[in-house]
């Protein structure tokens, strides 16, 4: 797993937006104007590509961009905008369910056989299509837990202690071999794939961009900490068959056994997290504040209605025997599909 204290390239724009952020983040041009953020397509390349980079800069950052640019003023307030147009759309677009029981309810029931992307994966995926969903969810797992961490400061008593606990669970329990982004680097070893943070970034679909952007939004507002719980909730809750599934896609085309033992962890660890942040980070946070209780299923929706568009263009794409990225990946050594 590639270490690079500078963070990784910034990646060619998608459109005006994001180009104009990246030329300020280098020093080289003005930000954008309100006219330009308020054009863009809320679920678009432009302005899903701009956002990650706006928040990116509280993760890892990137070569050659300055470390004050984090908090620069002028850049803060048009990452709210974007981020007004973005989680406006979320609003407007989730379809809802009446109450958080019923959106709790409706992650324990499994997808119809065959139309999810594990389904797709364990069935009939080619070893190409793995390395493409690898190569995506990168995005994600190569930090992952770390958009969760920030909702920390935000609880407190059982909710805080449930919480933590997860995420000391997600960070290797001590280990640092067994930190899950370690050992998705692994995975992605095993499909010959560049384990370098954000190596994958210019690859990956607005679709995904959308999904981790989320995250971050939800993670960086104290406001929308109810939401960060019911996105952890949506993951937590639909993981382990999900991973069970890719674990029998990794097996079936003999991609190695960092990529199963991956995916083999997480069908055992989400499977007890998943009641834990049942009972006990949504239990504990509804005790203290139950009126959230709207904002945790909106954080449940919004987190089944990005999964879907992401699952939407995935099948689209692989079913019409083309690529799901917008590069393509470098042919691997010792996999050839």
């Amino acid at each position: 797993m590639n270490h690079d204290l500078r963070g990784p390239e910034l990646p060619p724009a998608r459109g005006p937006v994001s180009a104009a952020v990246v030329a300020y983040l280098l020093g080289r041009g003005p930000l954008p104007g309100a006219e330009e953020t308020g054009g863009a397509d809320a679920y678009g390349d432009d302005l899903q590509l701009a956002l990650y980079l706006c928040y990116e800069l509280h993760y890892r950052g990137f070569a050659g961009v300055a470390p004050e640019r984090e908090w620069d003023p002028d850049l803060l307030r048009v990452r709210a905008a974007l981020e007004q147009r973005f989680l406006s759309a979320l609003r407007a677009d989730t379809p809802a369910h009446a109450s958080l029981d019923d959106a709790l309810a409706a992650l324990l029931v499994e997808p119809v056989e065959g139309t999810g992307v594990s389904h797709y994966l364990r069935d009939e995926g080619e070893l190409w299509q793995l390395r493409e969903y690898a190569a995506q969810r990168s995005l994600y797992h190569l930090k992952e837990a770390d958009p969760h961490a920030w909702v920390l400061p935000r609880l407190w008593g059982r909710a805080k202690a449930a919480m933590a606990a997860v995420e000391y669970d997600e960070f290797g329990g001590g280990r640092a071999d067994r930190v899950h982004a370690r050992l998705f680097a692994d995975l992605m070893s095993d499909l010959d794939l560049d384990t370098a943070y954000g190596r994958h970034l210019d690859a990956a679909s607005a679709e995904l961009l959308a999904i981790v952007n989320m995250m971050s939004l939800f993670g960086l507002h104290r406001e929308l900490r109810g939401a960060l719980v019911g996105h952890f909730a949506a993951v937590e809750i639909t993981s382990s068959p999900g991973s069970r599934r890719l674990a029998e896609a990794m097996r079936r085309t003999g991609a190695g056994p960092a990529a199963e033992f991956f995916y083999d962890e997480h069908v055992e660890a989400d499977a007890v997290h998943e009641q834990v942040v049942r009972h006990d980070v949504i239990g504990g946070l509804l005790a203290e504040e139950p009126h959230l209780a709207a904002d945790i299923a909106f954080g449940i929706d919004a987190t089944e209605h990005l999964e879907g568009r992401f699952a939407a263009r995935l099948l689209a794409d692989w079913r019409a025997g083309r690529s799901s990225l917008r590069t393509p990946l470098p042919t691997p050594l010792s996999h050839i599909s």
